[in-house]
């Protein structure tokens, strides 16, 4: 029934729009993943791009709403500032943050050699866009299963001047400054800052963000230049725990109650803070027409605290990363060939100590352990023209990994290594693009995920080194296009098989642990279709955009503690998922733009004993702009317009049933923007 009903709302969407430059979608973008620079068109992958504009079509206190919109990808929220990113249901790792992914910023690794993203730490202001790689991202950016996301920061496209404040429900307030300095004609300086405060829709949901960043850029010449950002993150937010289904229904803004075994999470004062400052500096120069050298150094340092229900746990990590790439292009048996060749290292180190928690305070030294990672990679990559308007991309990349734990505390000391052996994954796609504007392409990948240090050393307390990595086999075929110029569609199937897939567990205190759960099927289908400029009446415009995700998951060979879950679905996978919005702009100066999102039934365990219900979330933005001397722009959001009760992010295999974490209720939010004409120039 529902495959029906997502099929109907389809082609009635699709008449209706027949009425006949604003936001885009779908549109022939560039493509920077793989290094192609070339129209999507031509490029053999599953690659999604969130612009600024759409971005923007939502309030901008979260990047959640509009990362949501992409099919095969879904992002939580747990609670205010806890997120959770998933690309094609990679969530089967995260209890918390973001595993499995590689993120990149401006060209450099964001993701720490530890493999957690702390991208709750970037204020929404701080990227400029997202471009998403679906599927083993083998080859370029190592051969993790989860999929890979690079990241812009906006010095590019930055606004001169930008200064915004923005205030709503449940005691958010947002806000935000911008600007960019012309230092010489060959140097400029982005510097922005961003405050954020809530007080949350359930109890003890309080969170508070400061971001600031600032990036200079300095011309080499005609044909070079070297980038140097320095970036704070300060973010504190409390966490209220999940709640069993009676909870939920009884008050879902409740934090999880004190029990006979532990105390409340309010008495606890569970919460997270994370002071991060982040130092990068990049090369990049076309020493002639057919050489690109490019080159860049990452360091991090990370104070995080987090007491929990269970304990106080303190944490300084370290961080650093360098990354080198040449391409070079040719003629190879006269047909025009890109080679890319390169490699990436990091090293991670990070002191752990763990506390008795007691309201709040650590008190009594339980563990004290060292954890430290090694990695890296190297790549090879060929983009070849084949005649007939084929273009073929065959790379590879050796991936390494070392982990060493050290416990000092208690006795005895225990001191471990575990090497992952050298391990060389292909990549090979094929695109072939036709006159009439449509692209057929597929691709084949193979991926490996080793356990990231928050795997092999849980909140449990005890180091794994065991937890084998994931292996992963990725086909898939799709077609893309555009119509007149207007209508853009992207439909790709896919088939993942993945061996030792890591999948979390609980034990009988809560604590999380991790298992190699066998093997996995997962197979899915992506269709993304827009239409643009629908001129509905004289100065009304309007854009439209529809999007479905179909994920057909399930365990093979799964057996846990004598359970035997092969064939039952995977945990917290949603097998359908749909988000269709319209924007409507009237005289480029009004507009509103609604969006509605659907979930279909989550499994909560590996047993699928319980599922979480289906939800449709709907939201929309109504605003003004005004683009006199003083551009200033008006607009009020309202999020979850029906009033949903529903959990934006489930705790998987929870033990007690504490699989709820309840999101807010409607809610709204106003907000100014205004954007001053001066300009600030130094000679």
């Amino acid at each position: 029934m529902l495959r029906l009903t997502i099929i109907l709302l389809f082609f009635v969407s699709f008449h209706f729009i027949q009425a006949q430059d604003s936001v885009r979608y779908l549109q022939e973008f560039t493509v920077t993943a793989f290094k192609s620079n070339r129209p999507v068109s031509e490029v053999a992958g599953s690659i999604s791009l969130l612009t600024t504009k759409t971005l923007t079509r939502f309030s901008g206190n979260s990047l959640l709403p509009a990362v949501n919109t992409i099919a095969g990808i879904r992002m939580e929220e747990r609670s205010p500032g806890s997120y959770r990113f998933s690309i094609r249901g990679s969530l089967l790792r995260s209890p918390f943050g973001v595993r499995n992914i590689k993120f990149y910023r401006d060209g450099l690794p964001f993701t720490d050699g530890g493999g957690n993203t702390y991208l709750n730490l970037l204020d929404f202001d701080a990227i400029s866009s997202m471009e998403i790689i679906k599927g083993p991202g083998a080859s370029l950016y190592g051969a993790g299963t989860g999929g890979v996301v690079l990241m812009s920061s906006p010095i590019e496209n930055q606004e001169v001047t930008r200064l915004s404040i923005s205030g709503g429900s449940y005691g958010l307030l947002r806000m935000n400054a911008s600007t960019k300095v012309q230092l010489s004609n060959r140097s400029i300086v982005a510097i922005r800052g961003a405050y954020q405060q809530a007080d949350g829709y359930r109890e003890h949901t309080k969170m508070k963000r400061f971001n600031a960043g600032i990036d200079w850029q300095y011309q080499l010449g005609d044909n070079g230049k070297i980038t140097t950002s320095y970036l704070m993150g300060n973010l504190y937010y409390q966490t209220p725990g999940g709640l069993t289904k009676a909870q939920f229904e009884e008050d879902p803004k409740q934090a999880r109650p004190a029990t006979p075994v532990f105390a409340s999470a309010a008495e606890q004062q569970a919460a997270v803070t994370n002071q991060t400052h982040l130092i990068s500096t990049a090369y990049e120069a076309e020493l002639h027409q057919r050489l690109l050298v490019k080159a860049g150094i990452i360091a991090s340092l990370t104070d995080f605290e987090n007491p929990t229900i269970r304990n106080y746990e303190k944490r300084i990590e370290k961080n650093i990363g360098l990354r080198t790439e040449l391409q070079y292009k040719h003629e190879l048996f006269n047909l025009k060939n890109k080679l890319s060749i390169g490699g990436e290292l990091q090293y991670f180190n990070s002191p752990l100590q763990v506390y008795t928690n007691v309201a709040g305070k650590a008190t009594t030294l339980q563990e004290d352990d060292l954890l430290t990672s090694s990695n890296g990679l190297f790549f090879l990559q060929s983009e070849l023209d084949l005649p007939g308007n084929f273009f073929l991309t065959t790379g590879a990349s050796l991936n390494m990994l070392r982990y060493e734990f050290s416990r000092k505390f208690p006795s005895p000391p225990i001191d471990q290594i575990r090497n992952f052996s050298p391990s060389l994954f292909p990549r090979i796609g094929l695109v072939k693009k036709f006159l009439d504007g449509y692209s057929l392409h597929g691709s084949i990948s193979q991926g490996f995920s080793p356990p990231s240090l928050a795997e092999v050393r849980p909140s449990t307390g005890t180091y794994n080194n065991t937890l084998n990595a994931e292996i992963g086999l990725n086909t898939e075929i799709g077609i893309r296009g555009q119509l007149f110029k207007k209508v853009s569609f992207d439909l790709v199937v896919y088939n993942f098989r993945l061996n030792d897939a890591i999948v979390i567990q609980n034990n009988i205190d809560g604590a999380e642990y991790f298992v190699n759960a066998g093997r996995t099927s997962q197979k899915g289908i992506e269709f993304s279709f827009a239409y643009e400029d629908i001129y509905l009446w004289k100065n009304i415009v309007a854009d439209y955009f529809l999007s479905y995700t179909g994920q057909y998951y399930f365990f093979k060979n799964y057996i846990q503690d004598g359970n035997d879950y092969s064939d039952k679905r995977i945990t917290g996978v949603a097998p359908n998922a749909l988000s269709t919005g319209i924007d409507i702009n009237i005289k480029n100066q009004f507009y509103i733009n609604t969006t509605a999102n659907y979930y279909d039934h989550i499994p909560l365990n590996d047993a699928n004993t319980v599922y979480a219900p289906y939800f449709w979330l709907v939201s929309t933005k109504m605003g003004y702009r005004h683009q006199g001397r003083l551009p200033i722009e008006i607009f009020l959001f309202v999020d979850n317009l029906l009033n949903e009760k529903f959990s934006l992010g489930n705790d998987l295999n929870a033990v007690g049933g504490r699989y709820y974490n309840a999101a807010a209720g409607r809610n709204f939010s106003v907000g100014v923007e205004f954007k001053p004409a001066f300009k600030f120039r130094f000679k």
